[in-house]
């Protein structure tokens, strides 16, 4: 059953409430909502909340978490903490699409006012990890909400570190170093996506996982995510996860939030250029109707999820530059 969940979600099927797995149980909180709780938690036990789907035709991580439930339920691994597992745009997933209507990933506010489909999802979403919190509100919150960038990348495996009041703990880093992690993005204001929703409203340690581009199911390398599964079978375990040395990774702060402020709006450069790419000073990097054109300052700076067609006024780029690494 646990197996079959992600398709029979997908496909609208019949499904039991809930069922036994190795260590202890399941249950269904709503469509694409699972929870997972344990007859004991580990020693190192945290409230994990691991979404995938936020965006439909992010693939690869569905298909990871996909693998660990599938190892949970054969009895290759066993339950020792609580667990949230969602399936974030369940419709843009059935049609392999970023989203239907808007994009999810910028409405988990609590005072979202919007009407639609994927607002009434944010909604939901947001309601089930607040009542998760409140269940399981002895134990650190941790929420990893895993994604795909739409292009290619310097750094095909990073993390996105929200803006909030929160301080990452130290071992966040050791254990995102071991899991395959390459580069760290630091927000520098709040973005109102997922995982910020978490860090902001509960103080979680939460980030948005980026794993390389998105691809169709089927056409995914899995075995260069195979440490983050380790990572996750070990969250879902309630054992301490591998450390690496934090020290490997790349370093980066969000210097400027590019937006598209018309319809007639251009970035100055190839579509397929990678996120992290470096501009010289003076690079003509976008025109605007409205806004005007925008170029690099003084010193280069780096493009992230660079993307013209999003709808006026959200973002079209990420303007970052270096950060020191961390102490840890």
């Amino acid at each position: 059953m646990l197996n079959e969940w992600i398709a029979n979600s997908l496909e609208g099927a019949p499904a039991a409430d809930g069922g036994r797995v190795s260590g202890g149980r399941f249950t269904l909180r709503g469509p694409g909502l699972l929870e997972l709780i344990p007859d004991r938690r580990g020693d190192a036990a945290h409230a994990c909340i691991l979404s995938v789907g936020i965006h439909g035709n992010e693939t690869a991580p569905i298909e990871l978490l996909g693998d660990s439930l599938a190892r949970l339920e054969a009895g290759l691994s066993r339950l020792g903490a609580p667990v949230l597992v969602i399936l974030g745009n369940l419709e843009a997933i059935r049609r392999g699409e970023r989203f239907v209507g808007t994009n999810l990933n910028r409405l988990f506010q609590r005072d979202l006012a919007e009407t639609g489909m994927e607002p009434d999802r944010a909604r939901e979403l947001m309601a089930a990890v607040d009542d998760f919190h409140v269940r399981h509100d002895d134990l650190p919150l941790l929420h990893y909400d895993l994604h795909t960038a739409i292009r290619d990348s310097r750094y095909p495996r990073f993390v996105v570190s929200p803006f909030a009041g929160t301080a990452v703990t130290p071992e966040q880093w050791r254990w995102l170093a071991a899991a395959g992690i390459q580069a760290v993005l630091h927000q520098h204001r709040h973005s109102w996506t997922f995982s910020h929703y978490s860090k902001h409203y509960h103080g979680a340690q939460a980030f948005t996982v980026e794993l390389g581009r998105a691809l169709p199911f089927g056409h995914n390398d899995l075995a260069a995510l195979a440490p983050l599964g380790r990572l996750l079978d070990a969250l879902i375990a309630g054992k301490e996860p591998v450390a690496g040395d934090p020290g490997q990774m790349a370093y980066f702060r969000v210097e400027h939030e590019l937006m598209r402020e018309a319809e007639a709006f251009r970035l100055c450069f190839p579509d397929d250029t990678p996120n992290f790419t470096e501009f010289a000073p003076g690079t003509l990097l976008a025109e605007d109707a409205r806004a005007g054109a925008t170029r690099v300052g003084e010193t280069p700076i780096r493009v992230v999820f660079p993307n013209a067609a999003v709808e006026l006024g959200a973002r079209a780029a990420l303007l970052v530059s270096p950060a020191p690494a961390p102490e840890t």
